[in-house]
């Protein structure tokens, strides 16, 4: 009998304990999740440093770090559960979407790991991840509701059906909310990565320059961020070219209202458009303390009910992925040991 002809024979647990992986990018993170709510520990190991002199992260660097920096990462996380590896029920992973060669570090770990304990091993969606994190922050968000997606790959607006089901609203047209955060940063001069210190920048600012709000006030959810961003970087340049003197933190601040307000604009109107009642918000850009202030005035104004996890459950966590691991776990969603790394996966 196959590892996975094995596996499917295992009995599905309430309870069951789960020791999540995600390497996606450039943190190597482990969890331990029971139930698939509550957090026993989280360990994150990151080579963020490494890239900033780059701009941006490096795959090759990134990879090399998930190399070094995993079986400690995982060793860490179950002695802080106050757990051993034979109480874990559930292997969980993040097999896609991100980087191929730091996804297959992941990837590769869980897959020895599951085996040599003889646990199911589940494959989970990075982006799912992102949606999933609410859950672990309100044990009393169920489907159906509206999440709005938004990282440093991905921007969205997802109507969840149900655990399994989801439907994207709308998305991004080009870049990414999180994306454009990183290159207007660039502009600015500022490190990686860009939306911690656009924000940090734009609280010395004011929202003084025009700036482009792109496909605000135009029908659907979708999104577009690139006109924004060839603005801000053609302001600063005819700036520089002329001789001009400019103030860099009314840049951040007017960037960060043009690009937040259309977020918060389109989601009110999916909530409203579709009936929805209950808003979950996911993925880096959550971490924005204007987008987060924005969302609970103007939820507590319309009476809807908002979910915003922590703001280190935003950012690429180990959590999310056990969170989201459980509900596939619980779909007898298994994998075999020929489980590979996918660049982009559906959601």
């Amino acid at each position: 009998m196959s590892y996975l002809e094995n596996i499917k024979t295992a009995v599905i647990k309430e309870n069951a304990v789960i020791l999540a992986i995600e390497s996606s990018c450039d943190e190597t993170a482990a969890s331990v999740i029971r139930g698939g709510r509550e957090i026993l520990s989280s360990v994150i190991s990151t080579s963020m440093s490494e890239h900033v002199r780059f701009g941006g992260v490096v795959p090759e660097i990134a990879s090399r770090a998930h190399t070094s920096y995993i079986s400690k990462t995982v060793e860490k996380a179950v002695l802080e559960a106050g757990i051993t590896l034979s109480d874990l029920d559930v292997i969980a992973v993040t097999y896609g979407s991100g980087l191929i060669g730091a996804l297959l570090v992941g990837v590769s770990y869980a897959k020895a790991l599951a085996y040599s304990l003889n646990i199911p091993l589940v494959p989970v969606s990075h982006i799912r991840g992102h949606v999933s994190a609410g859950y672990l922050s309100s044990k009393e968000l169920k489907p159906p509701f509206i999440c709005l997606l938004a990282s440093g790959g991905h921007t969205a607006i997802i109507e969840v059906k149900d655990y399994y089901t989801y439907n994207v609203l709308g998305g991004t047209l080009d870049d990414a909310a999180g994306e454009a955060f990183d290159k207007v940063a660039r502009v600015l001069g500022l490190e990686y990565p860009g939306g911690p210190n656009i924000e940090r920048l734009a609280r010395e600012g004011s929202n003084v320059i025009e700036l482009p709000k792109m496909l605000k006030g135009k029908k659907g959810y979708d999104f577009s961020y690139s006109g924004l961003k060839t603005a801000v970087i053609n302001y600063c340049h005819q700036k520089v070219q002329k001789g001009e003197d400019f103030n860099k933190a009314d840049v951040a601040c007017s960037f960060q209202c043009s690009a937040i307000d259309v977020l918060v604009e389109k989601t009110l109107n999916a909530l409203k458009d579709k009936g929805f009642k209950v808003l979950s918000v996911g993925g880096g850009v959550a971490a924005n303390g204007y987008l987060r202030e924005k969302l609970e005035k103007e939820c507590k104004k319309r009476g809807y009910t908002l979910v915003l996890p922590e703001k280190k459950l935003c950012t690429d966590n180990a959590c999310m992925i056990g969170a989201e691991g459980y509900l596939q776990y619980l779909n007898g969603n298994f994998a075999g040991l020929d489980l590979n790394a996918q660049a982009f996966v559906k959601l």
